[in-house]
């Protein structure tokens, strides 16, 4: 049995992010400033500490930068993640307020080293990273008072013992073998567009407007993500209740019968915004 936690189990997503930030241009980053102001609900990070965790291509740090945080540690587990932040931060924001990149992992993450943050921020990472639960309470440990804690995670859905056996398959096929598996996704999701009418070119061509992404280097994150947890937010609800965080806002899809539900192209991420009260400190917890 594979330690789930142990960076030897897991997907190689940072040579994926790698290939991805080599083609991040003013159209990438802006796309992925907008999607970060979403879910601040159209404010700024002026004067905030913004914690990264899981950076991959380092474009969403960037993004805490252009909208005025002081200062930004981004983190991740996979040194080719930690060296592509690196490069994207020193390509474009050298001198845009404090940042810095570490290999760490969530669950060495601790207040007593790192401090509290304003915004602490992870973007479809916790579910894969061997414990789901332990890491989002390791990630909420750090969020100061009146701070924020914004993160996506898998939802739910009937597909997923599904995933859970193709991921961990592709994550340790051969480099031939994930492009077929790829190629039959890709040929598959082409034609559930055509039977709703849509165009895979225009829906390629529009994917940047989701965070500044690539639909391409998407696929293979999707399909190579294991390890893989997913969640129903009533889930989340129950659990941020436990760790004295309060809803604030969030992006979910459940509750409709759609495509999204039964996860046949994959689960898609679920939004979530949450804030830790004034009077209660992450000591209390």
């Amino acid at each position: 049995m594979d330690d789930l936690i142990s960076q030897d189990s897991h997907f190689a997503f940072g040579k994926n992010w790698s290939a991805y930030a080599a083609k991040i241009t003013a159209k990438e980053i802006a796309e992925a400033e907008k999607g970060l102001s979403r879910l601040l609900g159209g404010e700024r990070l002026d004067g905030q500490r913004f914690l990264d965790i899981g950076s991959g291509s380092g474009l969403h740090s960037l993004a805490a930068l252009r909208l005025g945080a002081r200062e930004v540690v981004a983190i991740d587990i996979d040194p080719d993640s930690v060296a592509t932040t690196q490069a994207v931060l020193e390509r474009h924001a050298p001198e845009r307020g404090v940042w810095r990149v570490e290999k760490n992992s969530v669950f060495d993450l601790s207040s007593e080293a790192l401090g509290h943050f304003d915004t602490v921020y992870s973007w479809g990472v916790l579910h894969h990273t061997g414990d789901m639960s332990r890491a989002i309470r390791c990630a909420a440990d750090l969020v100061a008072p009146q701070g924020r804690f914004i993160f996506a995670l898998y939802r739910r859905t009937w597909m997923d013992w599904f995933w859970k056996w193709e991921k961990r398959w592709y994550a340790h096929a051969s480099e031939q073998s994930q492009r077929l598996a790829r190629a039959i996704y890709i040929t598959c999701f082409k034609l559930g567009l055509l039977a709703t009418g849509r165009s895979f070119s225009r829906y390629v061509e529009n994917y940047p407007a989701n965070r500044g992404m690539d639909f391409y280097h998407d696929v293979h994150d999707w399909m190579g993500g294991w390890p893989y947890e997913s969640i129903s937010s009533s889930e989340v609800e129950k659990l941020m209740s436990s760790l004295g965080l309060i809803h604030e806002r969030s992006f979910v899809s459940e509750g409709r019968i759609s495509g999204r539900n039964f996860g046949l192209f994959g689960s898609g991420c679920d939004e979530y915004v949450y804030q830790r009260p004034c009077s209660m400190s992450a000591a209390q917890i």
